[in-house]
């Protein structure tokens, strides 16, 4: 398997410094960030790259002998969002690092399906989770026209560049299961359009992320590292769709995710958290996910994404990549015994 990191979490040092983290790990991937809810810290040269063959080349050289290669780009984001100056964006940043990647000599896009609003001239997405009234599969319906238009697009320029997009199965979006993926695909014909198989988020929806890429298959495109806690006391009381955020107010530190959209803080104490590798599953677990990913694909992108807030930056990838680099130990040991 090839692993490595998803840049976000380095984006506090400059990229030659975040290198030398994935390379001191043992890794040897770095997933950069081009777009959506993030800028794109690593890539300060997007629009000459786009354009110029010097300016590409002089952004891949920075990678030469550091044993780390670029394992795909993430712009992760909501180009369905009904506010314009939300969705337009994230939506040219998803055709934008299309467009980056095939200039990269890279195949892989990963971002998420978005959320429209709920019906023509809405403002604000509108999630609809649990969908037993008729108005609800009115709003459904509303959105997979939309969603449909916009990734019937973003498949043909994927498939016309080589590139393949890859959509994490994140709450508020409208694909967030198999079930949606496999709907996508049936309404869009999509033959570039797949996923990212975040296991994190299929953890706390109470799925089995192997179970989850033995059923999609050759629809999983690229993968996270990445893992969840259960607090069951907790889980008890308020269910694992606990909805108990706090709005930050402008004078405390908060992450602007388009327009005057900001993430509120986790719920405390919270359901589930979001933990590094071996915090929620042991490397056991971790194996046979490899295992499943290998399956599929020997040469697949597993990052790590860190968001344990627990540890700090680079304690969380030392954590997660001990793990790591343990359970793809063992699966490549089984996969050569007699």
């Amino acid at each position: 398997m090839k692993l490595g990191v998803y840049n976000a979490i380095l984006h506090d040092r400059p990229l030659p410094e975040a290198l030398k983290v994935v390379a001191d790990l043992g890794l040897t991937g770095i997933e950069i960030n081009s777009g959506g809810f993030l800028p794109a810290v690593h890539v300060p040269t997007f629009d000459e790259i786009l354009e110029s063959d010097a300016a590409r080349d002089d952004y891949l050289a920075i990678f030469e002998g550091t044993g780390v290669s670029i394992a795909g780009l993430n712009c992760n984001g909501n180009p369905l969002h009904p506010n314009p100056a939300i969705g337009d964006k994230h939506a040219e940043d998803v055709r934008r690092s299309v467009r980056l990647a095939h200039r990269l000599g890279q195949n892989r896009v990963v971002t998420m399906s978005g959320l429209p609003g709920g019906e023509p001239g809405a403002t604000v997405p509108n999630w609809i989770v649990n969908a037993w009234n008729s108005a609800a599969l009115d709003v459904l319906d509303y959105q997979w026209g939309v969603a449909a238009k916009f990734w019937k697009e973003t498949d043909r320029l994927a498939a016309d560049l080589d590139v393949k997009v890859a959509l994490e199965l994140h709450p508020q979006n409208l694909v967030f299961n198999p079930a949606d993926v496999y709907k996508l695909v049936e309404l869009t014909g999509a033959t570039h359009v797949g996923v990212e198989l975040d296991a994190s988020h299929l953890f706390w929806q109470q799925m089995d992320p192997v179970a989850v890429v033995r059923e999609l298959g050759p629809l999983v495109f690229h993968a996270a590292a990445k893992d969840v806690r259960v607090n069951k006391d907790t889980a008890a009381v308020y269910g694992v769709l606990d909805n108990r955020f706090r709005r930050l107010p402008p004078e405390e530190n908060r992450t602007n995710l388009g327009g005057d959209e900001w993430a509120n803080e986790w719920p405390k104490p919270a359901a589930w958290d979001f933990v590094a590798l071996g915090k929620g599953h042991d490397t056991a677990y971790w194996t046979e996910f490899l295992r499943a990913l290998h399956d599929v694909d020997p040469d697949m992108l597993v990052n790590i994404e860190h968001e344990d807030v627990e540890l700090g930056r680079i304690e969380g990838l030392e954590v997660a990549s001990k793990v790591l680099k343990e359970a793809d130990a063992v699966l490549a040991a089984s996969l050569v015994s007699p």
